[in-house]
């Protein structure tokens, strides 16, 4: 640690020490960096100043779920509370005929039936450093594909000097901040071994369904217990939240530690119109058609539903969360706002010409990078990006091509997602023993066939060549059919036989990656080249203007990094309305109705006369998140866990653009309920008891 970029590397404890000062910002809004606190916003709203050892124990203490959710240690004993449909997928692998443990819940009779998890890595940070210079002093003149190489091996760099030899215990990540004004090194510990505790069943957990999504009251118990262990034990940690029973109160300061995934406060006017008029429709259309197909699959059988469940799941939750952008998006004093904003900016620019030579016309550059983005958009989404080839053989078959291909590169010169400090986690989920339902990958893969021909037309070169004289259908069952990429054994085998093993697999999955492969490579060219690097610059320009301008005065969009939101206990005013902060346990019992989704499972219905119906369940604040952060603690001033974050309101569809501290709630478990729930309800006393003493 202490040779790591000399003295740059500065551990979380002594960042703690003298938390940066930021002028007042606005209200409650806010995700901030742990080391850029808020502190006199803290002092003068609420007469709270974090000390050294709250902040290093809430840094510490926190943690988030590579596959995109937050948590947080809640014992000495390696303890981890998140939401249950964050676990979702934990839940779904370890089913199988004769449990559905993502319906029916889980629960380990002790820390010796805690099963691992197929394929969830936890990182806990462990420091922040600050690498701006070093990032700017690499990419200085450079431009395009000189840009994006020099970020690539820079990038590659510090992150292999962060590890060291140690890559599976550390995982390292460079993150453009502020959109590239500041850039910093996140180094984690990386938990590979996770094992399931305790999860309610979905009925609870997600108690009124799509109708309550997304709104308040509401009478979700959204948590799941996970545990870390090292060398086969529970790991011993040195920082967790104390749990207090009894939850916060009406009006409370409250504070998030969790990982919001991203925003868009920052980004120019043109990214949201082009959000608005290209990115957000075509998801919305792809969602709609796949839920549908999925929704038809899960009816088909038992075993076909329990197969579907947890991605038609997370499916319905984005697209209500899509389907809420589109109003805000046409908003017209958002975009009034910020072209009043953009124009002030460029105004300041221009009245100097040294600020004319130092900036230039950022918003000239983000128009010539969006032009090049939208005439690619559709071939780029469909064979390189998120909606292309569906199903997991075909996303393993992609992995291993790819990684067989950048391998080969010296490190400094791959795609970021396969630097050597990347890897372990690329092999952990190769070696995955997560099952793969056949039936279920050929409605998929056929689905995202159909749409490849539907979106770039039949016409399309690259159609031709995936489908050839086939029909989707056809295609997919007999590309599922011949695959052996569902065996393990068969995956890693190939990731360790390199280019040559690649080059050599008669895997029908394997050739149909390699066919797109050069294809779907190009288009990732030109859009880290001609799109991202154009971009980054722009927004970086406007940024680095802004700053010069105002100071930092403010925080980053959220990069899927740790980052500090407080507020207080507060419903709001809905149409005259006043809702109140807090639901019961009593409330619960009065919206059942005995029917999905508002049917209770039978240990709630047989321990309605032992809760106490009086019991805070759920709460909302002021707190500021979005996606990403799901299962963030919530915590008090003495730095003790009250609450799960696992929502937001409806007002707070719009967060990824603006916070409105008027509407804007956090939508959180009590952590009264929690406790209630595991004597009462589900007799889990050691857990209950686990959480109280904080440890084992």
């Amino acid at each position: 640690m202490a040779k790591f970029l000399r003295h740059a590397l500065v551990p979380m404890a002594l960042l703690a020490c003298a938390p940066a000062i930021v002028p007042y910002a606005h209200a409650d809004e806010g995700m901030w960096t742990m080391d850029n606190l808020p502190v006199k916003q803290m002092q003068d709203r609420y007469h709270f100043t974090p000390s050294k050892e709250w902040i290093d124990r809430v840094t510490k203490a926190s943690a988030r779920l590579a596959l995109g959710c937050s948590a947080s240690f809640v014992s000495a004993d390696g303890l981890v509370m998140t939401n249950h449909h964050c676990a979702n997928e934990c839940l779904q692998q370890l089913s199988d005929k004769t449990h559905n443990y993502f319906q029916d819940g889980y629960s380990a009779k002790n820390p010796a039936a805690e099963q691992r998890c197929p394929a969830m890595e936890l990182n806990q940070l462990d420091s922040i450093t600050d690498v701006t210079d070093r990032m700017q002093a690499a990419l200085k003149g450079k431009e395009g594909e000189a840009y994006t190489k020099a970020r690539q091996a820079e990038e590659s760099a510090i992150e292999k000097e962060c590890a060291g030899a140690d890559a599976k215990t550390w995982r390292c990540d460079v993150i453009s901040l502020y959109h590239g004004g500041r850039t910093a090194l996140y180094r984690y510990r990386r938990y590979q071994d996770v094992r399931m505790v305790m999860a309610p069943d979905q009925n609870t957990a997600f108690f009124g369904g799509d109708p309550d999504n997304f709104n308040f009251p509401r009478y979700d118990l959204d948590m799941a217990f996970l545990r870390v262990y090292e060398n086969g034990k529970p790991a011993k940690v040195a920082a967790y939240l104390p749990f207090d029973a009894e939850g916060p109160k009406d009006g409370e300061l409250v504070f998030t530690s969790g990982n919001p995934g991203s925003t868009e406060r920052e980004v120019p006017l043109a990214d949201l119109e082009f959000s608005r008029n290209v990115t957000v429709p075509f998801v919305i259309d792809n969602y709609s058609a796949l839920d549908g197909a999925l929704w038809q699959y899960s009816r088909e059988s038992v075993a076909h539903h329990q197969e579907a469940q947890e991605r038609i799941f997370g499916i319905e939750n984005s697209l209500k969360v899509y389907r809420g952008r589109v109003p805000v998006l046409a908003d017209p004093k958002l975009l009034d706002a910020k072209a009043k904003s953009e124009a002030s900016l460029r105004d300041w620019i221009n009245a100097d010409e040294g600020r004319k030579k130092t900036y230039g016309d950022p918003w000239a550059k983000n128009a010539q990078a969006l032009a090049v983005k939208q005439q690619i958009f559709k071939p780029y989404i469909m064979l390189e990006g998120s909606f292309g080839l569906q199903g997991d053989l075909f996303s393993y078959a992609k992995l291993l091509v790819r990684g067989a291909y950048e391998r080969q590169k010296p490190d400094a010169e791959r795609l970021t997602a396969f630097h050597d400090g990347r890897l372990p986690a690329l092999e952990a989920e190769l070696g995955s023993i997560a099952p793969v339902y056949p039936d279920l990958e050929k409605t998929e893969l056929a689905f995202s066939l159909t749409k490849l021909r539907q979106v770039l037309g039949a016409d399309d070169e690259s159609v031709k060549q995936v489908l050839g004289k086939a029909a989707p259908d056809d295609l997919a069952v007999s590309l599922v059919n011949g695959s052996k990429l569902a065996d393990p054994k068969v995956r890693l085998a190939l990731w360790k036989g390199g280019a040559k093993a690649i080059e050599a697999s008669q895997d029908p999955m394997i050739v149909l990656a390699r066919k797109i492969e050069p294809q779907a490579r190009a288009l990732r060219k030109r859009m880290d080249d001609e799109v991202a690097a154009p971009s980054r610059q722009a927004t970086e320009a406007m940024a680095k203007a802004r700053f010069a301008r105002d100071g930092v005065s403010s925080y980053p969009d959220a990069t899927f990094t740790q980052r500090l939101s407080f507020g207080q206990v507060k419903g709001w005013d809905e149409n005259g309305k006043q809702v109140a902060p807090f639901t019961t346990f009593a409330g619960l019992y009065d919206r059942a109705t005995g029917s999905d989704p508002f049917k209770l499972s039978k240990p709630w219905l047989d321990a309605k006369g032992r809760v106490n119906l009086n019991t805070p369940f759920d709460f909302v604040s002021t707190n500021d998140i979005i996606g990403g952060n799901s299962g963030s603690p919530v915590i008090d001033a003495q730095g003790h866990a009250v609450g799960l974050i696992f929502d937001g309101n409806i007002h707070s569809l719009g967060g990824d653009f603006y916070y409105d501290e008027s509407t804007n709630r956090a939508v959180a478990v009590d952590s009264a309920a929690i406790l209630e729930s595991l004597k009462s309800v589900y007799k889990n006393q050691a857990l209950a008891d686990e959480l109280v003493k904080g440890h084992l």
